[in-house]
């Protein structure tokens, strides 16, 4: 079975996010970059389906500028076999990174696809089920776990009242969710190794992709500031200073 990993570039969830002073976007200047956290998961999830014997290959994808290809290096130090690395300096959409993925889908012919259920930067959620669109695959968002059986896979999803188990054939798009597993760290010597692993470099005209943006961010500001509490004396004060500021 192939499996086609899909990893991208943002602000590390370490770093305090900082609006432009001109409020068009987040300031990424100077600042700590890497893989999105979601996507580590999907990355280890596929590694350890490849070690479990379930997957024959592996291979990551990430759509992003020059230096997106140290997200890719990264995937290839956890165990991804190869990365492709679609180069664009534009800001790229949901439904034109999913319209990427299924012109890769259709070149490369991976049996899965499993990706993170969102990025960080942008908190979409949507690229994982506008590919399975695309595609006319199956699709199980949210994964807390990922069993092989058969030709199809037994997925557990996170949702509002618990976990969801569903059964999905294969091919099939597989977002992952927190709680699917633990990433692991990069050893030196996988990270040396990961610096001959091949990497293949690709524009979206390649694919035949237009990235014209079909979104304006028409202002981007930081939430405001809490403000202080006050005390009351009972319940009676409580609920009359709720209805006082509109709250019931």
């Amino acid at each position: 079975m192939k499996v086609l990993v899909p990893v991208k570039r943002v602000l590390d969830f370490n770093v305090k996010v900082r609006v432009k002073p001109d409020e068009s976007g987040v300031d990424l200047a100077n600042v700590k970059m890497s893989m999105n956290p979601f996507d580590e998961i999907s990355v280890e999830q596929a590694v350890r389906m490849q070690e479990a014997g379930t997957a024959t290959e592996t291979i990551a994808v990430s759509i992003g500028p020059d230096k997106a290809a140290e997200t890719i290096r990264t995937s290839l130090a956890m165990g991804i076999d190869r990365g492709i690395h679609v180069k664009t300096d534009a800001e790229v959409e949901p439904l034109a990174v999913a319209k990427i993925l299924k012109a890769i889908v259709e070149e490369e012919k991976p049996d899965l696809v499993v990706l993170g259920k969102q990025a960080i930067d942008d908190d979409s959620n949507q690229t994982g089920q506008m590919l399975a669109a695309l595609m006319g695959w199956p699709q199980a968002t949210f994964a807390n776990s990922i069993e092989k059986d058969g030709d199809s896979l037994t997925v557990g999803r996170e949702v509002d009242g618990g976990i969801q188990t569903i059964k999905v054939t294969l091919p099939a798009v597989i977002t992952t969710d927190l709680r699917l597993n633990e990433p692991r760290y990069a050893s030196l010597p996988n990270i040396m190794k990961a610096k001959r692993k091949p990497i293949d470099a690709k524009t979206s005209d390649d694919y035949g992709v237009d990235l014209t943006p079909r979104l304006t961010t028409v202002k981007v500001a930081e939430p405001a500031g809490r403000t202080a509490g006050v005390k009351v004396a009972d319940a009676a004060e409580l609920v009359a200073k709720l209805k006082e500021e509109g709250v019931i």
